[in-house]
């Protein structure tokens, strides 16, 4: 019985190591929000990471069919809110391979282990980089 109880206590805890690693992950450094238009017109809110590199912010869509990647295809005017800043983007995919180079250099540059870890957890081999244009 006390076999049992250790075994569970220990699996419970390396669930919360995990669990805590990568929400630090996620979340340890900069996040900003990105706000895109469903076709009701309603608001979505996608909490992403960014990354800044030929006077661009930029940001990724691990993969094609995330509801924010295909609402920014249908309206690519978005908001981003940043340092408490709101502010307004056009978003422009970058073709693949050269865009997805490009956001997994700049990404893995920023944001170091925590892009490792989460890499480990999901496949960004085919993810889209995408430029944001201020609008003024």
């Amino acid at each position: 019985m006390k076999q049992i109880a250790l075994g569970t206590a220990l699996l419970l805890a390396f669930g919360l190591a995990f669990a805590a690693t990568t929400l630090y992950a996620l979340e340890g450094r900069e996040v900003v929000v990105l706000r895109t238009k469903a076709a009701d017109g309603s608001l979505r809110e996608t909490r992403t990471w960014v990354a800044d590199g030929d006077g661009s912010a930029w940001i990724e869509a691990a993969f094609a069919d995330r509801p924010f990647y295909q609402q920014l295809l249908a309206d690519p005017q978005i908001e981003v809110v940043r340092g408490g800043s709101v502010r307004r983007y056009r978003a422009v995919p970058m073709p693949n391979p050269d865009g997805h180079v490009r956001i997994r250099h700049m990404l893995a540059e920023k944001y170091g282990w925590a892009d490792r870890w989460i890499g480990m957890l999901t496949d960004t081999s085919g993810s889209i980089a995408v430029r944001l244009d201020p609008v003024s």
